[in-house]
């Protein structure tokens, strides 16, 4: 089990990206969070290693299809058992 905090950068606010991204989340089993930021799309997501590496991958390769990533960075964080869904915020 691991958890990352994931920035997108690029053209990611107001075409769907959150929505998105949300809906990876459900199909790889993430749970965490995904929100507007400034200029970018924060995104806290906990799951499996091996599906929270290809929600990763799903995610930088530009989760909605209006979408363009320029720039990302990943942090790995200490797990939170407390986390139970991924929810727009």
């Amino acid at each position: 089990m691991q958890r990352r905090k994931i920035q997108v950068f690029g053209q990611v606010q107001g075409v769907g990206f959150r929505y998105f991204t949300e809906r990876l989340a459900q199909k790889y089993n993430i749970v965490g969070t995904v929100q507007n930021v400034e200029q970018y799309v924060e995104i806290f997501a906990q799951g499996e290693d091996n599906d929270l590496e290809q929600f990763t991958q799903a995610v930088i390769e530009g989760a909605s299809p209006a979408s363009k990533v320029t720039d990302y960075k990943i942090e790995q964080l200490e797990t939170d058992p407390s986390l139970k869904r991924f929810r727009t915020i």
